[in-house]
């Protein structure tokens, strides 16, 4: 994947190179916000290679925090100060001196103090120090070669809001060596995360070695070939693999361990298993052949739950598992389990005849397997002293009892979970999905699974929002997930999480009165430096120009806002042509009335940002009051019926607001022209997106009316149903007909009926997602 770095951010990055005997002053405006920042008057401490980092004797984990803030600094300064015990009650001057302090309330708390003669950091417990140190390393500029760095005088208390803050890292779909888990890691500490969520096993491949179980990596951890694009028909005919041995998990968990990160390892079931059915066919429910599955999606193909051997054999692996993994917590997955060959299955329905499983109006019996197969491996691991985490699916029947929720359909499950009384993980798709792209101009990103996730939307988390006080307190934490189909090298998963992992810094860290996304912003340049200093390929949106089309019903118009976070000047032009300093200047918002191809540009003095272009086309039914008789999903309603006649015709991207979704019904929409017009064409778009279970429209129905009661059809038009289930694009309608004269347009938009054979979905409802009702 090429390095997608902007022109412009070559000045605006550029690196502080200070040389030796130059004063360089640090800041603690950092990435996550202090919950209190006091500075005074006094001079400030000055930190250079003669400076000592002090611990208490016999204290191993504050000699190693001591030792990784030594480090630290050489890598922004050059030098290493040298690090000394110190017994109680010794004193020394000119240091950085680190204890522990009980009465700091919280466990991960600090208080961080600067005077002129030297800097404490204090916690209740060494991981609370080690974040007081995360603070002070990126307080200072991360390149200052030689240079003595001014600390200001005055404290810092701090605590985190939320006790568990994690990133999750994919390794089935695409295998990473074990050097850039590390490097992952450190990602971690610098944003003060405290858990790494290892999902190491799936269809595609599985990752850990199970000595019991050999043929897991022996057979399971390889797959022969991998599809090309989103699920085409077309594979690289490739052998693709490799897994961990338990002793470089070991490593990684040790390493993790040393810089206050849990590592929660996920073994997914009972669904995602074909790598292990494959290795193992004897617990499917069919008996195989299995491979492992070289495409991307859910399959039917599960683990037999009505088989005892498949039962022991997850007993087995996580017997192993917890021998690995020393964390309190085991993810136990759960999503997205097909119920099909279970239906079909003697053993499973034996069981759950056996069992006494019984279907209700809310769930089938087969539901309640599933929540036997949780349930039981949550009673094995709770006696094993172990606890585990589960997707929000395991809520489809009778939740295990003990369970921690990981919402990620969005938080309506981590919402009810919270409500059922358990503790809950916010990670909601909407917000936290970093493989969903970044911007909504997707032409120039790397291939990603869709969606649409700025930096901004994870910046405007809440993982509390609507509940109520004692619901709250089931909230533990929040966590971002990097799913890996599309992305295959170390250098996509970080342009994918940073600087996305710095919104979620804040939002896992700092209290939300606290949080401002303009000045988390100000505060990310300087964050961004030690990213570019450390050679991370990371994104650089936040340097690009955000432009805001905000329809204005009653002026019929479209208004342009634009900002950028650093207010460098914006010049724009209506007609196409691409802006210069010559071009109109950016001062307030644009108010657009009549057809226009809107650009804009940022011009900086060490280049020009990426060109923003939109055309805003015109036309009878444009900012006119539209009704929709049959609504979009609430999902993907977004600015809700205006979209259809604002203006604005969306790209194939359909999670950026442009488009409104619907299932389970035909779109009717009925346009009021305002007075009688004449009309001789109706035209709208559909997105289609095969692998996203979207289609377009199967007809087109126009009828007129002048009192919005009686309506007459004036064009009909039947549209073949898609089959190319490999189908990915933009599909424009258009239906004419002998003018007539009306008020009242209604636009009916027939939906595909199902999925087609051969598809994932074969038989399901599609999605339908629309943009844009033309009449002219």
């Amino acid at each position: 994947m090429k390095k997608l770095n902007h022109a412009l951010l070559a000045g605006a990055l550029a690196l502080v190179c200070a040389s030796c005997g130059t004063e360089q002053e640090a800041n603690y405006q950092v990435i996550p916000l202090p919950q209190e920042v006091s500075l005074t008057q006094g001079n400030p401490f000055k930190l250079n290679g003669n400076v000592l980092i002090a611990y208490p004797e016999n204290n191993a984990l504050l000699q190693r925090n001591a030792e990784f803030l030594s480090e630290y600094i050489r890598q922004s300064t050059g030098y290493a100060p040298k690090t000394k015990a110190i017994a109680a009650g010794e004193q020394v001057k000119n240091a950085i001196t680190l204890g522990l302090d009980p009465d700091i309330a919280n466990k991960e708390g600090y208080v961080l103090t600067t005077t002129p003669e030297g800097i404490s950091i204090n916690g209740q417990t060494e991981n609370g120090v080690f974040y007081g140190i995360q603070t002070l390393r990126k307080s200072i500029p991360a390149e200052a070669k030689g240079a003595t760095i001014l600390i200001p005088a005055g404290e810092i208390k701090d605590e985190p809001r939320f006790s568990y803050r994690g990133m999750h890292l994919d390794v089935g779909r695409h295998f990473f060596p074990i050097e850039f888990i590390k490097k992952y890691i450190d990602l971690l500490a610098l944003h003060n995360m405290n858990t790494f969520h290892w999902h190491l096993t799936e269809d595609q491949g599985w990752r850990i070695e199970i000595k019991k179980y050999p043929k897991l990596t022996e057979i399971g951890s390889q797959r022969s070939r991998t599809v090309i694009g989103r699920n085409t028909q077309e594979y690289d005919n490739t052998p693709y693999g490799g897994f961990y041995t338990q002793e470089e998990a070991k490593e990684i968990v040790k390493y993790a361990q040393e810089r206050y990160i849990t590592v929660i390892p996920e073994v997914d079931l009972p669904g995602h298993m074909l790598a292990a059915l494959a290795a193992y066919p004897e617990m499917g429910c069919t008996g195989g052949p299995y491979e492992v599955c070289p495409r991307w999606g859910v399959f039917e193909d599960v683990l037999c739950i009505g088989n005892d051997k498949t039962m022991q054999f997850l007993e087995d692996v996580m017997s192993e598992i917890i021998e690995i993994f020393p964390s309190e917590y085991v993810h136990i997955g759960g999503d997205e389990a097909p119920r099909d060959r279970w239906k079909e299955c003697p053993k499973c329905q034996a069981r759950i005849k056996a069992e006494g499983l019984k279907a209700d109006k809310n769930h089938t019996a087969e539901d309640r397997l599933q929540s036997y197969c949780m349930t039981r491996i949550e009673k094995f691991l709770n006696s094993k002293g172990r606890r585990i985490i589960g997707w929000d699916e395991i809520l489809e029947g009778d939740v295990a009892p003990n369970a921690t929720v990981m919402s990620w359909r969005g938080a309506s499950g981590g919402i009810k979970a919270a409500q059922m009384g358990h503790d809950v993980i916010m990670a909601p798709n909407t917000y936290c999905y970093f493989d969903y792209y970044q911007t909504a101009d997707t032409k120039d990103e790397p291939l990603g699974i869709g969606g649409y996730v700025p930096i901004e939307k994870v910046y405007s988390l809440d993982p509390t929002f609507d509940l109520n006080e004692e619901q709250k307190k089931h909230i533990i934490g929040a966590q971002a997930n990097l799913w890996t189909e599309y992305i295959a090298t170390t250098e996509h998963v970080e342009y994918m999480v940073l600087p996305r992992m710095a919104a979620l810094a804040e939002v896992q860290w700092t209290q939300p009165e606290k949080k401002d996304f303009k000045d988390f912003t100000t505060r990310l340049a300087s964050l961004m430096k030690f990213y570019q200093r450390d050679g991370f390929n990371y994104a650089k949106h936040v340097f690009d120009l955000k432009v805001d089309f905000t329809p204005d019903v009653a002026k019929k118009a479209v208004v342009v806002t634009l900002s950028t976070i650093d207010d460098a000047p914006i010049y724009y032009t209506l007609d196409g042509t691409e802006p210069t300093t010559a071009s109109l200047k950016y001062i307030e918002p644009v108010v657009i009335t009549e057809t226009a191809d809107f650009q804009a540009v940022v011009i900086r003095p060490e280049g020009k940002s990426k060109v923003v272009n939109k055309k805003i086309s015109f036309n009878k039914a444009t900012y006119c009051p539209i009704e929709l008789t049959f609504q979009p999903s609430e999902k993907y309603k977004f600015g809700g019926a205006i979209t259809l006649v604002d203006g604005m015709k969306g790209n194939d991207s359909y999670a950026t607001g442009a488009w409104l979704g619907f299932v389970g019904g035909d779109v009717e929409a009925i346009i009021d022209l305002g007075q009688e017009t004449e009309i001789k064409r109706v035209a709208t778009n559909a997105i289609v997106d095969m692998s996203a279970w979207i289609m377009g429209s199967t007809g087109l129905v126009v009828s007129i009316s002048d009192d919005n009661k009686e309506f007459r059809e004036v064009a009909a038009k039947d549209i073949p149903a898609e089959t190319n289930i490999d189908k990915k694009g933009v599909e424009n309608y258009e239906i004419t007909f002998d003018p007539v004269k009306a008020r009242y347009v209604k636009v009916v938009i027939k939906r595909s009926p199902a999925l087609p054979k051969g598809h994932a979905g074969e038989g399901k409802a599609a999605y339908m997602f629309i943009d844009e009702v033309e009449v002219d």
